[in-house]
């Protein structure tokens, strides 16, 4: 099927062009997982073909619009990394890209429409239509208009809009829809005059409903392939009858399969869990997401953990996007992040990003705790990344309890360290004089070593409990990495420092 998609859209010379593809969300909430793997799909798919992308904001729901989603919309694109080429934000030709300020386009196309006799004014009100739909139900039927105001003469119209009565437009559905081809779903026909009566185009207040807008839109941005979800499948024929009506060339449509929750429920704007602010807040990267969400789902060459932008595009094939749904599985995206941080953390020219927002967090975090700025010095934040590089699944993880021995000294009584060993003094005195000759760069398998070594002049104390004192003596916690690793991500001068202010508090 992609075949047939590339030779639609070639030049003389061989190369692909004129690939123009949308995300057209609406503002009534911020972008959860689904939108941002719809706007990843359709992002892929203009850089596989050296197209555009654009993102529009479908906002004539005007009841339903949340205040500072359609900035929120934008912004997470850009935190994702797959900013639009086109957007309110950054213009464009075909602009504007908000369907709120392009109502003149609407009423244009509605205005050819009641001059061919596609469409008419209907003047049923909000009452009847209501009757309707209980004695559709009361019957056990799918409630649809009964296409009344269709009898209309045009003198009757008239009369009415004279009175100045409130009306909005329906588009006149005929029946014969034509077959079309879904490069994904393959061969589709839904016959909507036989199931749906003539649907509303343009709203009493005068905004376009979905169906009007998005044709209109897309037309005139000159999109060339609409990639969306599957839930709009049925509606497709009803669209290019709209088309059909207007006299204009549809683009090639594409759906995309569900992203569903693991247990096959649908994903929700509701759900706080899915949107990608709080991914964003709680520390996840935005690549680590793009992998997850294709990972669950097809249109590539092979799944795999580990794989960045460049890589999906790379590997994208449309025609490998198969009609089952992809289940998302929330608890595996801690991996998913674990690997790409480490990737970034082994990485010379992405570290210093890391090493940054490391700091900001400390500072913001601990605060007036942090009695020592050498723990914000660059050497030392690197050196707690490149230790703990594979054990932690985000830099949040280094902000946690667990960690809080990483930026501030312990305060650990005396008391509780004899408690564990009555040789605590000599103790702490054996591995300072282990420690203090030692320069920054020790190893965690030398230290081990080492400490090993000294258990022989330690005969009152099981090795065990050694560990356990310093460990408690260098972190204040009974548990945690080893006590050599500790000590190497401390360094020999905080590590000697903290076990001298324990056995001397």
């Amino acid at each position: 099927m992609l075949a047939f998609v590339v030779r639609c859209y070639c030049t003389a010379s061989g190369e692909v062009a004129g690939v123009r593809v949308r995300f057209a969300p609406s503002p009534t909430g911020f972008l959860h997982l689904g939108g941002l793997r719809t706007a990843l799909y359709n992002f892929i798919f203009a850089r596989k073909h050296k197209g555009s992308f654009i993102l529009r904001l479908e906002d004539t729901d005007q009841s339903r619009l949340v205040p500072g989603t359609g900035e929120s919309i934008e912004d997470m694109l850009d935190w994702a990394g797959i900013a639009p080429d086109e957007s309110p934000r950054r213009g464009g030709p075909v602009g504007p890209y908000q369907q709120s300020q392009r109502i003149a386009l609407y009423h244009r196309a509605t205005e050819k429409l009641l001059k061919s006799g596609s469409a008419y004014y209907c003047f049923c009100t909000p009452q009847r239509l209501e009757l309707l739909k209980k004695e559709a139900q009361r019957s056990r039927q799918t409630p649809r208009y009964d296409n009344r105001c269709r009898q209309l003469t045009a003198q009757q119209t008239e009369e009415k809009l004279e009175q100045k009565l409130p009306h909005v437009v329906r588009f006149r559905l005929e029946q014969g829809v034509e077959p079309f081809q879904d490069l994904i779903y393959g061969c589709n026909r839904h016959e909507v005059a036989a199931v749906e009566g003539d649907p509303v185009i343009m709203k009493a207040d005068g905004f376009p409903t979905y169906h009007l807008a998005c044709v209109v839109d897309d037309h005139e941005m000159r999109v060339s392939h609409v990639l969306r979800g599957a839930e709009w499948l049925i509606s497709t024929s009803k669209h290019l009858l709209l088309y059909k009506a207007l006299g204009w060339k549809p683009p090639q449509f594409a759906h995309l399969p569900l992203l569903l929750n693991k247990d096959g429920g649908k994903l929700s704007k509701r759900q706080g869990g899915v949107l990608l602010e709080g991914f964003a807040e709680s520390g996840y990267l935005p690549e680590a997401l793009l992998d997850f969400i294709t990972n669950c789902g097809s249109g590539f060459t092979e799944n795999r953990m580990g794989r960045v932008l460049e890589e999906l595009v790379l590997e994208f094939d449309i025609s490998r996007i198969t009609t089952h749904s992809a289940l998302l599985d929330l608890q595996k995206l801690s991996e998913f992040n674990r690997i790409h941080l480490s990737r970034q953390i082994e990485s010379e020219s992405l570290r210093p990003k890391l090493v940054r927002e490391l700091q900001a967090e400390v500072e913001k975090v601990y605060g007036e705790q942090l009695l020592d700025s050498e723990v914000l010095a660059t050497g030392y934040i690197e050196r707690v990344l490149l230790l703990r590089k594979g054990h932690i699944n985000s830099l949040k993880d280094l902000l946690s309890p667990s960690y809080s021995y990483v930026w501030v000294r312990p305060s650990v009584p005396r008391e509780q360290l004899c408690a564990i060993s009555a040789e605590a003094d000599a103790i702490a005195l054996l591995v300072m004089g282990l420690l203090e000759p030692k320069s920054m760069f020790l190893t965690t398998e030398v230290l081990n070593g080492e400490l090993r070594a000294l258990q022989s002049q330690m005969k009152g104390t099981e090795y065990s409990s050694v560990m356990k004192l310093l460990r408690l003596a260098l972190s204040g916690l009974q548990h945690g990495p080893s006590v050599a690793e500790m000590m190497v991500l401390l360094g020999p001068q905080e590590s000697c420092q903290r076990i001298k202010n324990a056995v001397s508090s």
